[in-house]
């Protein structure tokens, strides 16, 4: 089993910048493919960013391309996202996931979870 750990949410005006970060431990990092989800309150939680075992794969939501920028570093058993010209509607609570097979947007494909760390953005 794999344990999740995330952090670098915060309050930031719109424009600004964030980058979280997910910290893993317990088994192998690099076995797993990774993911970053959010949820706003009273909404279903949603795909934000894929990130394959190796790296060499990355998705993203339409939402957030060409201003989100997923990456992970397998020595330091740690993803990230980068989160730059932030928009209200990026507010939410931001969770990291890993699957040991599966990779895409779905959040039922991933099996472990964090507990999530909450990013909010005023305008």
């Amino acid at each position: 089993q794999v344990q999740l750990v995330e952090s670098g949410g915060g309050l930031v005006q719109a424009g600004g910048s964030l980058r979280l970060s997910c910290v893993a431990s317990g088994r192998t990092f690099s076995n797993y493919n990774m993911g970053w989800f959010r949820q706003a309150l009273g909404k279903e939680r949603e795909f934000v960013a894929a990130i394959s075992r190796s790296g060499a794969a990355t998705d993203y939501a339409d939402s957030v391309k060409g201003r989100f920028t997923i990456s992970r570093d397998n020595a330091k058993n740690t993803m990230y996202l980068q989160m730059n010209s932030l928009k209200p509607e990026d507010t939410g609570v931001y969770y990291c996931a890993a699957s040991i097979s599966y990779y895409g947007t779905a959040p039922q494909g991933y099996s472990y979870w964090g507990q999530g760390t909450r990013v909010a953005v005023s305008s």
